[in-house]
């Protein structure tokens, strides 16, 4: 199936309030955002590409960088401007990023990617290159393996939401594609069912019970590998 943006930007409108309420926490790969700020240089204009409600990602963007949040969701975006009032935040798509050219030092994308078509992918990645100063950095995730799926009652919301995700194999190439070298990889564990979406924190009671479930279900498989990827990138060319 091929995500349609406009369902994902309604359902992100129509479960603002939800979304907010269910994710607590940190969230996963703060640790790793947190390394690759630390690479940077000091003040590094940084877009937050997909920011939604602002936390954790931008919010932590706002204390070490000069951030800029970019997301579709009107929604969202008004979460955002609340829960980080010095960060400005603007609303438009990733495959055509309202910016000029070598405006920024990095751009990350947390959790979006996974929201846009799948044939869109190399588009918006294009996309980060074309913003990014030379020598720039973009930091992303994905999940490890291709998967496309909808959940119609996502967060027991009773909104629909859809997902198109490309692998991490896939996701290098595009990257390559697009003048980066991967510089650095991460695994990153599930703290929600695939057909749920993101990894953001979801309550501790909730997330014990889904780890459980999925170190079972890896020692049936013999398996115990990351179901996210996070990716460092350089802008190379």
């Amino acid at each position: 199936m091929r995500v349609n943006k406009d369902d994902v930007r309604r359902g992100y409108d129509d479960l603002a309030p939800v979304y907010a309420e269910q994710r607590t926490g940190d969230g996963d790969g703060t640790d790793i955002l947190a390394e690759f700020l630390g690479s940077l240089s000091a003040s590094p204009r940084v877009l937050d590409a997909g920011c939604g409600q602002g936390t954790p990602i931008l919010s932590r963007l706002a204390s070490e960088a000069e951030p800029v949040g970019l997301d579709f969701s009107r929604g969202q975006l008004s979460r955002a401007a609340e829960n980080v009032p010095n960060a400005p935040v603007l609303q438009g798509d990733m495959t055509t990023l309202p910016f000029e050219s070598n405006t920024f030092d990095a751009v990350v994308a947390y959790w979006s990617l996974i929201h846009v078509p799948m044939d869109d992918h190399q588009t918006v990645i294009d996309e980060f290159a074309r913003v990014l100063r030379p020598g720039g950095h973009v930091l992303l995730c994905e999940g490890s393996d291709e998967w496309a799926g909808e959940n119609p009652d996502w967060l027991e919301s009773g909104v629909r939401m859809e997902w198109n995700i490309a692998g991490a194999d896939e996701t290098r190439t595009q990257l390559q594609n697009a003048g980066f070298d991967v510089t650095d990889t991460w695994g990153a564990p599930e703290t929600l069912n695939p057909d749920e979406g993101d990894g953001e924190d979801v309550d501790a009671e909730d997330a014990d019970a889904e780890t459980e479930a999925e170190d079972a279900n890896d020692e049936d498989e013999g398996e115990d590998s990351d179901p996210w990827t996070f990716f460092a990138a350089r802008l190379v060319s």
